[in-house]
């Protein structure tokens, strides 16, 4: 079996490394190949990722190349992890918005917009490459904004299924605090990426016990504080929302807050420099315990998971992922992309029933899903007009001065990304 990973230079990409060499038997992957335009940083990673193979006597071989179409010629399956413009657009994704007293940050909002907009043409041409080379292969998303993105790749036709780890994090979490074993936890997890509750926690599968409330009622508090919100607000909603829902129920508070401490885009920089150093030491044969603080956690389990299904290897029977609705959500588009639970094989993902969703996260849902149909549009046709009205129907902007202002920051700040600025 060969895997390709664009954007194998990326400093997550030992995680995803190490998943591969401890879950073998799920996924036997006989070449993975990290692709990547950087050869610097795809030589550290590349010779990083080929001691972790070797320390945990994996038999598969790690291949680096800077070129596409070699990369993903018979792949099995391409796993796309970028960041067009890399930290230093990110930095401005953080930085203008505020200027406007707009939240900035990298996958919503403005500064969501601005990354996708560089992002889903990129995506797009990858994705015609590997179509004309193994139409066969599968293409498993986890570039952001991968609502956005997944949702441009299906309705150019393409083999794909979006990856977040959101669910895959709350799951660990969860049944840490109810210890139990992490396979045991199904979430009842609904709405679209980065933008998610969990409406129930059942043990042993889809039709298990919720244990929601027992969660709640013990564990609250250390819920509460971990998505840094009042206890008294998981009360009232009576489920657990993702951490992305801070932007929206504390904007502005997250707004003053971003506007006294270093931006992430610079931690995660300085914590990059770092990471490549320990990279280049040939005695590290593990992933270091600082990529923990990079993000991403639990990415490589989430993957392998995916891809064994997609492939037919294995996998668990139901998995959290981002696909069209197709009536999932009678609310929404069928061609709207969500977040849900599906059954993953070898055809696709096929949302899982939803029951009905409260008309409070519903409403939030499809003013969200709306702006993304807006924003695919400004990604695909460009235009001002179009950058304008994915801003102003966007629930963190909204209002019409807000929205003139953001979109002449975001052209000006991404002109060199966009062909027709």
């Amino acid at each position: 079996m060969k895997l390709t990973v664009v954007g194998g230079g990326s400093t997550y990409t030992p995680e995803l490394v190490d998943g591969f060499a401890r879950l073998r038997d799920t996924l036997p992957v006989g070449e993975l190949v990290l692709m990547d335009p950087d050869r610097d940083r795809l030589d550290l990673v590349g010779g990083l990722a080929r001691r972790i193979f070797a320390r945990q006597g994996h038999a598969g071989r790690v291949t680096t190349t800077t070129g596409l179409d070699e990369a993903v010629d018979g792949a099995d399956a391409v796993l796309l992890q970028l960041r067009v413009g890399g930290q230093a657009a990110r930095q401005q994704d953080e930085t203008w918005p505020l200027e406007c007293g707009c939240v900035g940050q990298e996958t919503t909002g403005a500064g969501g917009l601005a990354k996708a907009l560089r992002t889903v043409p990129v995506v797009l041409d990858i994705a015609e490459r590997v179509r004309r080379t193994n139409p066969r292969a599968w293409i498993i998303d986890f570039t952001n904004p991968v609502g956005i993105v997944t949702r441009a790749l299906l309705q150019a036709g393409h083999k794909a299924v979006g990856l977040c780890n959101v669910a895959i994090g709350l799951q660990r979490k969860f049944a840490a605090l109810l210890s139990v074993e992490a396979s045991a936890i199904h979430l009842d997890h609904v709405g679209l990426n980065h933008l998610t509750w969990e409406t129930a926690v059942r043990l042993g599968g889809p039709e298990g016990e919720d244990v929601l409330p027992k969660l709640l009622g013990e564990h609250g508090d250390t819920i509460a504080a971990d998505l840094r919100l009042p206890r008294p607000l998981l009360d009232t909603l009576g489920v657990i929302p993702s951490y992305y829902l801070r932007y929206y129920y504390a904007h502005d508070e997250v707004v003053k807050e971003l506007g006294t401490k270093p931006s992430r885009a610079a931690e995660v920089a300085e914590m990059e420099r770092r990471l490549l150093a320990m990279y280049a030491d040939p005695a590290l044969d593990e992933k270091p315990e600082l990529l923990a603080k990079r993000g991403g956690a639990f990415y490589s389990e989430a993957a392998v998971d995916l891809a064994a299904a997609l492939l037919g290897g294995g996998g668990s029977p139901y998995q959290v992922v981002n696909t069209y609705n197709r009536g999932t959500l009678p609310f929404l588009p069928d061609d709207a992309v969500i977040e849900v639970q599906a059954a993953v094989g070898a055809k696709g993902a096929a949302p899982l029933p939803v029951p009905p969703v409260d008309p409070l996260h519903a409403g939030l849902m499809a003013g969200v899903t709306a702006y993304e149909d807006l924003a695919l549009q400004a990604a695909l046709h460009g235009g001002r007009d179009r950058v304008f009205r994915a801003l102003l129907s966007h629930p963190l902007v909204g209002q019409y001065a807000y929205a003139e202002t953001l979109t002449d920051r975001l052209i000006a700040h991404n002109r060199e990304h966009l062909a027709w600025a």
